[in-house]
C-alpha cells in the first residue's frame, strides 16, 4: 500500500550508495546474497532473544535489498535472474524472522508465528503467480516500472512487512498481538490480490 510512496523517497539515497559498490565491480547478485547471509543471522539472534542484534540484522538485509536494485539500474545488469534471486530470498528472509520469534518463545509465540507464516504464503504465491501470467500478457507496471516482475499492489507490500518486522523487534513481548494483525492484513492482502489479479487478467485477455 505504501510501496508507491516510500519507493521514490530512497531512490535517491540508495543509488548514492550504490555508486561506490558500482565502481568497485561489485555486481548486484554478491549485494543481493550478502545481505542474505546477514539476514538469516537474524534467526539464532532471535531464538537467544538478542532482539537488538537482530533488528540490526534486519535493517541490514532490507538495506542491501535496495542497494541491489539500485545497483542493478546503474550497472545496466537488470535481469529475470537476478530477480529471481532477490524475491526469493526476500521471502526466505521474511520466514526465517517469524520462525526466529517462535524459538524465541514457543509456548508464547508459536502459534501467532504459524498463522502469520501461512498468511505469507498468501501474499506470497498470489503475488508470485500473477506476475507470472502478467509478464505472459505483457501488462503494463505503471507504479512500479523498475521492478523486475509485476508488482502486484495489497494492503501489505514491502514498506508494511519492514515496519512490522522492526515493531515485533522493537516490543517483542507483543509479537503474538502484532503477528496476529499483520496476519490478519496478509490475508486481507491475498484476497484483494487474488481477487484484483483475477479480473485483472480477464479483462486484458478480452481486450
Amino acid at each position: 500500500m505504501l510501496d508507491r510512496f516510500t519507493m521514490p523517497l530512497t531512490h535517491r539515497p540508495l543509488q548514492r550508495l550504490a555508486t561506490p559498490l558500482h565502481q568497485k565491480h561489485i555486481t548486484p547478485d554478491q549485494v543481493t546474497f550478502t545481505a542474505f547471509l546477514i539476514g538469516i543471522t537474524a534467526l539464532p539472534l532471535l531464538a537467544y532473544e538478542q532482539y537488538g542484534w537482530a533488528l540490526l540484522a534486519i535493517v541490514l538485509n532490507r538495506l542491501g535489498d535496495g542497494v541491489d536494485g539500485a545497483l542493478a539500474r546503474l550497472s545496466g545488469r537488470c535481469s529475470d535472474a537476478g530477480g529471481f534471486l532477490d524475491i526469493g530470498l526476500d521471502f526466505v528472509f521474511y520466514a526465517v524472522v517469524v520462525l526466529g520469534f517462535a524459538l524465541a518463545n514457543p509456548a508464547q509465540n508459536a502459534l501467532s508465528a504459524a498463522l502469520l507464516l501461512f498468511a505469507f504464503i498468501g501474499t506470497g504465491t498470489s503475488f508470485l503467480a500473477f506476475a507470472i501470467a502478467a509478464k505472459q500478457q505483457a501488462i503494463e507496471r505503471p507504479h512500479f516500472p523498475s521492478k523486475a516482475f509485476y508488482y502486484l499492489e495489497g494492503l501489505t507490500e514491502g514498506t508494511e512487512t519492514v515496519a512490522a518486522l522492526v515493531l515485533f523487534c522493537l516490543f517483542p513481548n507483543y509479537f503474538p498481538t502484532l503477528a496476529m494483525l499483520f496476519a490478519i492484513a496478509c490475508l486481507i492482502t491475498t484476497a484483494t490480490r487474488l481477487w484484483g489479479g483475477y479480473w485483472t487478467l480477464r479483462q486484458h485477455k478480452g481486450h
